[in-house]
């Protein structure tokens, strides 16, 4: 992985996804019959379940408190979904999946797992001014990884919601991974371990974002 300089940052940052439209996107998160059915044709029972399970997990846990809402969320997307590469899974070096893709196919990287607990949280009604997707280096890997980070307020040390490491424990405790950037919805900011970080812009003029919204509203699949 490359020295981060704020010119890195601005190419990296053509990557990022906005929230910007989270009304239309949450609609697409909703499912019914004639989507499970769909589900179950093209991917199988399993897959379908996995559905049936996730929106149990978001209808129920709407009422948990927040540091619930996290396990459950970090434990449901690690213990139901297997590991893959994007070259392998999507035959691209990198892909962004939806979390209708991510769950229908079982399958995903670390980026997938990040965005799919992302949108759970805010649908369970976590606010997203708390929730950071995360690039960071993987130290005892030497790779970048993603991870998402929930900040109980703006000054906390974040609490990290991994799929390598699957305990959630604060960023003070995960010295192998070197925080590089963070987003959400609202913003884009330089990371670091403690503190919210510098902000560095907005989030809602960006490529990947763009091209997971058009996938989500034309089809989940």
């Amino acid at each position: 992985m490359p020295a981060v300089n704020k010119s890195a940052i601005n190419g990296l940052a053509v990557l990022v996804f906005s929230l910007c439209c989270g009304i239309a996107l949450a609609a697409s998160l909703l499912i019914d019959q004639s989507l499970l059915d769909r589900v179950e044709k093209k991917y199988g029972a399993a897959a379908k379940q996995r559905f049936v399970d996730w929106q149990s997990l978001i209808e129920n846990g709407k009422s948990w408190p927040e540091a619930e809402k996290l396990e459950r969320v970090n434990n449901f997307f690690n213990g139901n979904v297997e590991f893959v590469d994007d070259i392998i899974l999507w035959q691209k070096t990198d892909y962004w999946a939806a979390p209708t893709e991510f769950l229908a196919k079982g399958a995903g990287d670390c980026e997938d797992y990040s965005i799919a607990k992302y949108f759970t949280l805010v649908e369970m009604g976590v606010d997203e001014s708390k929730l950071r997707i995360t690039y960071v280096k993987a130290l005892e890997l030497n790779q970048a990884h993603m991870v998402l980070t929930y900040f109980d307020s703006p000054r906390a040390v974040p609490l990290v919601l991994d799929n390598l490491k699957p305990s959630i424990v604060p960023a003070t405790q995960r010295i192998d991974l070197q925080p590089v950037y963070s987003f959400n919805g609202t913003g884009l900011w330089l990371a670091k371990s403690k503190g919210s970080g510098q902000h560095v812009g907005g989030s809602d003029r960006l490529s990947m974002w763009t091209e997971l919204k058009l996938r989500m509203l034309e089809s989940p699949f």
